[in-house]
């Protein structure tokens, strides 16, 4: 996993990332509605979120959730400023979450959407997130199953690595986590769009390659072949909650 390369093509989307994450969007209220019941009778202590990006989930949560310490965390150090417009009490700390849970504190919550597809070992790394949360803590978390951006794979043959709802169910069972599972469909007038679409999400961050022209011809040729109706893009959004 290149975390380098993650943080250049994320940083230099972030102005075209709102208009375009439309997916993301709606999971973050998703996850949100899920954390609502945590905080109805009390106020959350302590919240942390990971991969905050532009603030799609924080501005969720700053509506919805009552809470007194909120960490938002990103690796990419320009998100400060969307965080900020938000809420200026929230600490905003730019960091690689897999560096910094190591010495982290605990928190009553940890939240993230749509970015935890890009750590190293995913059941691994939800171990360490539940050794940080105080008892009866919680995390909800969104995540990305194997139907996700299933025509890039079959044209391109480059993914991350996902895994299924039943897969994350087997390696997450000591917890009994509630999982729910989505699959959502965005169809586009041409593969040309699909890439945009892509590249102004900053999502494009498997390859360091520039396409040639003929690189261009043949995945619209393929991607075609493959969507023979009209060009879609597959969502396969999970989402996890934890409590400890």
């Amino acid at each position: 996993m290149n975390k380098e390369l993650i943080k250049q093509r994320f940083s230099r989307k972030l102005n075209s990332y709102n208009e375009n994450a439309h997916i993301q969007k709606q999971m973050a209220e998703k996850l949100i509605n899920m954390a609502n019941p945590i905080s109805a009778e009390q106020v959350i202590e302590d919240i942390l979120e990971i991969g905050c990006g532009t603030g799609l989930l924080t501005e969720f949560a700053h509506k919805k959730l009552d809470y007194k310490n909120y960490i938002a965390l990103d690796i990419v150090p320009e998100c400060k400023k969307h965080i900020e417009k938000i809420d200026s009490n929230i600490e905003f700390i730019t960091s690689d979450i897999e560096t910094y849970i190591e010495n982290s504190k605990t928190f009553d919550l940890i939240i993230s959407n749509a970015s935890l597809q890009w750590v190293e070992n995913l059941p691994e790394f939800i171990n360490k997130l539940v050794n940080k949360l105080k008892p009866n803590g919680k995390l909800l978390f969104s995540t990305f199953g194997k139907e996700n951006f299933r025509e890039i794979y079959f044209v391109l043959g480059k993914t991350l690595t996902y895994f299924s709802k039943s897969e994350l169910q087997n390696e997450l069972k000591i917890y009994s986590p509630q999982i729910e599972e989505e699959v959502r469909v965005m169809a586009f007038k041409t593969p040309k769009d699909v890439l945009k679409h892509i590249q102004n999400t900053g999502v494009n961050a498997l390859s360091q390659e520039t396409w040639t022209k003929k690189d261009l011809v043949n995945f619209e040729k393929e991607y075609n072949s493959f969507c023979f109706n009209r060009p879609t893009l597959t969502y396969n959004p999970i989402y996890i909650l934890i409590q400890k």
